[in-house]
C-alpha cells in the first residue's frame, strides 16, 4: 500500500481527475487504455466491467487499489487517468459508466446503458487525445457497438482548414470477443461524423457540385450495389421540377439533384425504402433576407441531405439486405435579381402552384419537387430529412427530432429504432387545422407559409409537404433543432452534430431484417 501512496503525487478532483505516478516523466504518451467502472448499488464504490476486473486481476489489484485511494467513487461520465500502471499502457483512463441496472428509460425514451457507455467511452477517449495519445484500446464495457459509437463520435472534430490539428486517434477493442459489435459501432459512428463534416464545411467548401462528387467518391468502394446520378439543371428543367428551380436560380452555383440506389437486396421486386433530403448547401433567407447573426451557420441547412446520404453510405458498408434511393435537390438560396420575390407563383412537378411569400421558407419548396419525384419509385415508405424551421427549435430545442407522419407502423420503427441509438424522435401533429392554413392562398393552389406565420411553424411547414405526399407510409423529419451541439450530448463535441443519421441506418436496419 505505501509505494502506492507513493506514487500518486497528485489529485485534482474535479471531473477529470488525473493521477501521475513517479515513472511519468519517461512515459511514452503513444498508446492508451480505455476502461469501464460502475458505481456499486446501494454504497460508495466502484464495480469493475469484465475486461477490467481481467487487467486488474493481471496487476494483482493495482487498478482496483488506485481507484480506492483515489477519491470517491467514480461518478457517470466522469473520468480519472492513471500513469505507468502498466508497460503495455503507459496511460489508462478508468471511466464511470454508472449504476450497473441502468437499461431501457420509459420517460426519457432511450436505452441508458448504451448512453452511458457512450458518454463514459468518449468522455476517456478525448482526455488521452489530449494527451496526444495516438493509438487507444477501449473496454467494450458490456456492449462493443454502444463503445465504438462513442470513441469515434468523440474523437470527431472539424480542423480540416487549421494549421494545428488534434491528434489523429485510432481506436480498437479491447478484451471482448464482440468483434462484430464494434466494427458496426465504428460505422454507424463514421456515418454520422461524414454527415457532421459535410454540414461543418464552409459553404464556399461544399457547394452543390463539391457536396453531390463528394458523396460519391464515399459510395466507390461499393459500386457493385449502388449507382449515383448527378443530376444537372437540364435535367431539373426537364422534369419541371419548377419550385426546386425557382429557389435554385438566385445563386451563382448550379443546382444538382443527387440520386442515389443502393441495391442490398437481391429480390429486384421488393419496394425500395425513399429517404429524401433538404440540400440547401447556404441558405441567405433570399430576398427575405436573414439576420446577419448566425448566418454562417446556415452552411449546415443541408443537413437533412448530409445526413440522408451519410446513411446510404453506412447501410452500404453494413451491407444492409435492403434496397434504398436517395433523393437530395441540392442549391443555394441566394439574393440576386434573379431570385425569389415575396408574392411569386411558382408550379412544383405535380402541377400545384404555389406562391412564395417568405423565400426564407424556400426548404419546403425544393422538398415538394422531390417528393413528387419520389412517388415515381413506388416506395415502400417515404422519409424525408430537413432542417426546415426555427419553429422545431422553439418546440422541442436539440432533445429530439420531431417526426410528422400519416402512418402509426412508420412512425413504430423509427421510434423504436431512436431508442436504441439514442437519438431520439418525438412525434408532432398533422392536424388539418394546420393543412387549412397553408391551402388558403390568395394567388395559388398553396402558400408557402401558414396564414398565422408566427404560429405552429413547424407544423404548417409539415402540412404544406403532405400536400405533395400520396403514400401510404410518409414520415417527415424536421431537425432544425437537432442540428448542432453544443454541450447537450456529451459524446459530440461543440458543432454541427449530424443526427439523426444513426436513427436512419438503424431504422433502415430494422426494416431490412424484419424480412
Amino acid at each position: 500500500m505505501l509505494p502506492m501512496r507513493r506514487a500518486i503525487l497528485t489529485a485534482v478532483r474535479t471531473k477529470h481527475c488525473r493521477f501521475f505516478s513517479a515513472s511519468q516523466s519517461n512515459w511514452n504518451a503513444r498508446k492508451g487504455l480505455v476502461l469501464g467502472v460502475y458505481e456499486k448499488e446501494g454504497e460508495d464504490g466502484s464495480h469493475l466491467t469484465e475486461a477490467a476486473a481481467r487487467w486488474d486481476k493481471a496487476l494483482s489489484g493495482k487498478l482496483s487499489e488506485l481507484l480506492k485511494i483515489s477519491g470517491p467513487a467514480l461518478k457517470k461520465g466522469r473520468t480519472r487517468i492513471f500513469y505507468g500502471v502498466h508497460q503495455d499502457f503507459p496511460c489508462v483512463a478508468a471511466v464511470g459508466l454508472g449504476k450497473t441496472t441502468a437499461s431501457v428509460c420509459g420517460a426519457e425514451n432511450w436505452d441508458t446503458c448504451k448512453e452511458n457507455i457512450r458518454e463514459a467511452v468518449s468522455a476517456g477517449c478525448r482526455q488521452l487525445q489530449d494527451l496526444e495519445v495516438s493509438h487507444v484500446e477501449v473496454d467494450g464495457c458490456g456492449d462493443a457497438q454502444s463503445a465504438a459509437e462513442g470513441a469515434v463520435l468523440g474523437l470527431f472534430q472539424y480542423d480540416e482548414l487549421k494549421s494545428k490539428k488534434k491528434t489523429k486517434v485510432t481506436a480498437q477493442l479491447h478484451g471482448s470477443t464482440d468483434l462484430a459489435g464494434w466494427e458496426k459501432g465504428i460505422l454507424y459512428g463514421e456515418g454520422q461524423n461524414l454527415a457532421r463534416l459535410l454540414m461543418e464545411a464552409p459553404a464556399n467548401h461544399i457547394t452543390p457540385t463539391v457536396f453531390a462528387d463528394t458523396i460519391e467518391e464515399k459510395l466507390a468502394p461499393y459500386a457493385e450495389r449502388v449507382t449515383v446520378h448527378k443530376r444537372p439543371q437540364a435535367w431539373i428543367e426537364e422534369h419541371q421540377m419548377g419550385a426546386f428551380l425557382s429557389v435554385s436560380k438566385g445563386s451563382e452555383e448550379p443546382p444538382v439533384f443527387l440520386e442515389l440506389h443502393y441495391n442490398g437486396c437481391p429480390d429486384r421486386t421488393k419496394a425500395p425504402l425513399l429517404l429524401v433530403g433538404k440540400g440547401i448547401t447556404f441558405d441567405s433567407g433570399g430576398i427575405s433576407l436573414k439576420p446577419s447573426s448566425g448566418m454562417d451557420a446556415m452552411r449546415a441547412d443541408m443537413g437533412g441531405a448530409a445526413t440522408v446520404c451519410a446513411s446510404i453510405v453506412t447501410a452500404a458498408a453494413l451491407k444492409l439486405p435492403i434496397n434504398i434511393i436517395g433523393l437530395a435537390p441540392l442549391c443555394e438560396n441566394m439574393p440576386s435579381g434573379k431570385a425569389n420575390k415575396p408574392g411569386d407563383v411558382v408550379r412544383a412537378q405535380n402541377g400545384k402552384t404555389i406562391q412564395v411569400d417568405n423565400t426564407d421558407a424556400e426548404g419546403r419548396l425544393i422538398l415538394a419537387d422531390a417528393l413528387c419525384y419520389a412517388h415515381t419509385f413506388k416506395p415502400s415508405a417515404i422519409v424525408n430529412a430537413a432542417t426546415l424551421t426555427g419553429a422545431m427549435d422553439v418546440a422541442l430545442g436539440s432533445a429530439a427530432t420531431g417526426v410528422f407522419t400519416n402512418s402509426d407502423w412508420l412512425w413504430e420503427k423509427l421510434y423504436t429504432a431512436s431508442v436504441v441509438t439514442g437519438d431520439r424522435v418525438w412525434r408532432m401533429p398533422l392536424f388539418q387545422h394546420y393543412t387549412r392554413q397553408v391551402t388558403d392562398s390568395q394567388l395559388a393552389d398553396l402558400n408557402n407559409i401558414g396564414k398565422y406565420s408566427r404560429s405552429g411553424g413547424a407544423c404548417t411547414a409539415a402540412a404544406f409537404l403532405r400536400e405533395f405526399v400520396t403514400v401510404t407510409h410518409w414520415a417527415h423529419l424536421d431537425i432544425a433543432g437537432v442540428m448542432t451541439n453544443k454541450d447537450e450530448i456529451p459524446y459530440l463535441r461543440k458543432g454541427m452534430s449530424g443526427r439523426p443519421t444513426r436513427t436512419l441506418v438503424e431504422f433502415a436496419a430494422g426494416l431490412a431484417h424484419q424480412g
